[in-house]
C-alpha cells in the first residue's frame, strides 16, 4: 500500500515556518503524544474542577460557565442565542443548564421587549453571589491542578502553542 505524502507549512511556536512532508495515514509519535496529552490533561483538569464546584457549591463547571458569561455581559443579560455562542456546550445542554439555574433562582428568563420570540437570560443577585463564592474555588483549582504544575516559561509556551491552533483568546 502506497502512502500519500503532502508537503505543508507548519507553524512552530516561535512563529517561524518550516517545510516538512506529512504522512496522511497516521500521526507521528510526537503528534500522537501531543494530541493525547492535550485530551487527557483537559479531561483530568476539567473533571477535577467540576467535582470541586459540585462538592463546594452544588454547581457544575458548565453551570459556572453560564453564570460567568452572564456576569460579564452588559446588565448581566444575554439573549439565549448569544449565550449559546459563548459557552462551551451544545444548545440543548445550555437549555438544560439554564432550566436548572432558573429553578435554583440563579438566573431569570425574560422575553425581549422588542421581539417576544427572543428569550433573555439574566443573572440574579443570588446567582451573582454564588458565582463570586464559586470563583474562589474555581481559580484555586485552576492554579492547583494546572498552572502551579508549570513554570512561567512553560505556561507561556502552552499559551502560544494553543493560540496557534485556536487563535488569541478574546474574553466574552
Amino acid at each position: 500500500m502506497q502512502r500519500e505524502v503532502y508537503p505543508i507549512l507548519v507553524c512552530a511556536s516561535i512563529g517561524a515556518y518550516t517545510r516538512r512532508d506529512v504522512d496522511t495515514t497516521r500521526l507521528s509519535e510526537t503528534e500522537l503524544r501531543a494530541w493525547q496529552a492535550l485530551l487527557h490533561a483537559h479531561q483530568q483538569v476539567t473533571r477535577t474542577l467540576d467535582a470541586e464546584l459540585r462538592i463546594e457549591h452544588n454547581l457544575s463547571l458548565a453551570d459556572y460557565d453560564v453564570l460567568l458569561r452572564l456576569a460579564r455581559a452588559p446588565d448581566r443579560t444575554l439573549r439565549m442565542t448569544e449565550l449559546a455562542e459563548r459557552v462551551m456546550m451544545s444548545p440543548s445542554g445550555l437549555t438544560r443548564a439554564v432550566d436548572r439555574l432558573v429553578e435554583a433562582r440563579l438566573v431569570r428568563r425574560d422575553r425581549f421587549s422588542g421581539d417576544g420570540r427572543v428569550m433573555l437570560a439574566k443573572l440574579t443577585d443570588s446567582g451573582r453571589q454564588l458565582l463570586r463564592s464559586a470563583a474562589r474555588t474555581h481559580l484555586r483549582g485552576i492554579r492547583e491542578h494546572f498552572t502551579a504544575m508549570l513554570s512561567e516559561a512553560q505556561l507561556r509556551g502552552v499559551a502560544v502553542a494553543l493560540e496557534v491552533v485556536a487563535g488569541p483568546h478574546e474574553p466574552h
